[in-house]
């Protein structure tokens, strides 16, 4: 499953960075991330890593994983991270590129979602789709106020 969205703020590209390459920061806005809190677990190369619960209701139905995400990219413009577990299993992967950008007298955001797992399917892009429309009214709103 692959996921795109963009959107638009009125604010400076730095503003809207600070609330994406921080995922201790997303349950602020994003209500399918539940929690995101550091990780102390170390892969041996220094990257920062969050331990994130992802929650999500459609309907009767309730869904929640919980993934280590490493972030793998960080150079003010564009914030990757990507599930990096240290269990020694093979998971499926899940990727997030957040890339703000300058437009007109405000800053664009572009998320791409990759997620190669089975296991949730439909569900799961049903349930994203949802709650990132629900969440841009949120983020705007931080980013109004910080």
């Amino acid at each position: 499953m692959d996921l795109d969205v963009d959107l638009d703020a009125p604010c400076s590209p730095e503003e809207l960075y600070r609330w994406v390459d921080d995922l201790a920061e997303y349950p602020r806005w994003l209500e399918i991330v539940s929690r995101a809190e550091s990780s102390t677990a170390d892969d041996g190369q220094g990257r920062p890593a969050w331990s994130v619960d992802l929650r999500g209701r459609l309907g009767p139905l309730a869904r929640s994983k919980r993934l280590r995400m490493v972030r793998t990219v960080h150079d003010g413009r564009t914030a990757r991270f990507e599930r990096l577990e240290l269990d020694g299993r093979a998971h499926s992967p899940w990727v997030l590129d957040a890339t703000v950008e300058a437009a007109g007298d405000g800053a664009r955001l572009t998320m791409h979602l990759h997620y190669g797992g089975g296991l949730f399917g439909p569900v799961i892009e049903r349930v994203l789709r949802d709650e990132i429309d629900r969440s841009r009214g949120r983020l705007l709103e931080l980013v109004g106020t910080a």
